[in-house]
C-alpha cells in the first residue's frame, strides 16, 4: 500500500472537575444557539453559595495519513458543548445578567475551540501526532481553564455590571478575530 494511514480518534471534553461521555445530552455550540434557564437541568446544591454552573467542554476528533516520505497530515474536527444535566442554577437568585454571565463561559470554550483548530491547522505533524495532538488539546484546555478563572475573578461572578460588560464585547471581538 502506497500510504500507511493512522486513524486516532479522541473524544474528550473539559469541564472543570469532570469529565463526560459521549451519550451525556449536549448542546453544540453554534452562533445563534443562546442558552435559556430551561436548558440547566442539574439540580442546585442547597449548600452551596454560587448561583449559577455552567458546563461546557470542547471535544476533538481527527484521522492522521502518512505519505511515501514521510509527511503526515490530519483531518480533524473540534466542537464545543454545553451539558445540561451538568449545569445548573439557583432561580430565586438568578437573573438575566447571571444568565449571560453563564452564556460567556460556554462562548469562551468556542473561543478555545477555534484556537486550537487555528493550531493543528499551522501545525507540521511528525510520526508522533497523537502525541502532537494531545499536547495542543492540554496547552488549550490549561489556557481556557486560566481564561475562564480570569473571566470570573474581573467580573465578580458577574457582580460588576461594567466589567461584564466590558468582557461581552471582549468575547464578541475575540469570536470574530479568531475563526
Amino acid at each position: 500500500m502506497d500510504t500507511i494511514k493512522y486513524i486516532f480518534i479522541f473524544v474528550l471534553f473539559l469541564w472543570t472537575t469532570i469529565g463526560f461521555s459521549q451519550e451525556e445530552e449536549t448542546i453544540l455550540w453554534q452562533e445563534s444557539v443562546v442558552l435559556h434557564w430551561e436548558n440547566f437541568k442539574k439540580k442546585p446544591p442547597k449548600s452551596d453559595r454560587i448561583a449559577a454552573i455552567t458546563a461546557s467542554g470542547i471535544s476533538y476528533q481527527f484521522s492522521a495519513i502518512e505519505n511515501r516520505s514521510g509527511e503526515v497530515t490530519i483531518d480533524f474536527e473540534v466542537n464545543t458543548f454545553f451539558y445540561p444535566n451538568k449545569s445548573w442554577y439557583k432561580p430565586k437568585i438568578c437573573d438575566r445578567n447571571i444568565l449571560r454571565h453563564e452564556q460567556l463561559h460556554f462562548d469562551i470554550s468556542e473561543l478555545f475551540a477555534r484556537k486550537m483548530r487555528k493550531r493543528l491547522s499551522k501545525k507540521n505533524f511528525t510520526k508522533r501526532v497523537k502525541s502532537e495532538v494531545n499536547t495542543i488539546y492540554k496547552s488549550i484546555l490549561k489556557e481556557l481553564s486560566n481564561f475562564q478563572n480570569l473571566y470570573d475573578a474581573e467580573t465578580n461572578f458577574s457582580r460588576s455590571k461594567e466589567k461584564q460588560l466590558l468582557w461581552n464585547r471582549k468575547i464578541e471581538e475575540a469570536l470574530k478575530e479568531v475563526l
